[in-house]
């Protein structure tokens, strides 16, 4: 009898974010007992994928990606803040200043995305 797959959730983020943090220790003590491997993609040490962005703002929507409150967005001057007007310049702007990027961002082994931390729709979706 074969094994199944893993189920695999891809938590992208900076590890030094006090949300992604949170976010990892819940996985770490819930994934497991829900069949799921996490993995951790540091958007300072590897980048932020190209593949990843373009399906979640389709998904979610640019507006949700972008972290206005953090101090990355409130460091951009008003002409680079305001430039900001669609999908294809918020894009632009997350690969080119990862830590404007709202964290965590999951992609789910359902290939859904979500956008922060929140435990119980993170146990919702562990228990899909």
């Amino acid at each position: 009898m074969q094994t199944p797959a893993p189920r695999v959730l891809t938590l992208h983020g900076i590890p030094n974010c006090d949300t992604v943090k949170k976010a990892r220790a819940w996985l770490a003590a819930q994934a497991p007992a829900a069949g799921v491997e996490v993995h951790f993609h540091d958007f300072r040490k590897q980048g932020v994928p190209a593949e990843l962005l373009g399906p979640a703002s389709e998904a979610l929507g640019w507006e949700r990606l972008i972290n206005r409150s953090g101090t990355t967005w409130r460091r951009l001057d008003e002409a680079e803040r305001a430039a900001v007007t669609d999908a294809a310049t918020a894009i632009a702007l997350m690969q080119a200043q990862p830590s404007v990027i709202r964290r965590p961002l999951v992609r789910w082994p359902d290939g859904r995305f979500s956008v922060g931390f929140d435990a119980a729709d993170f146990a919702a979706r562990l228990a899909r």
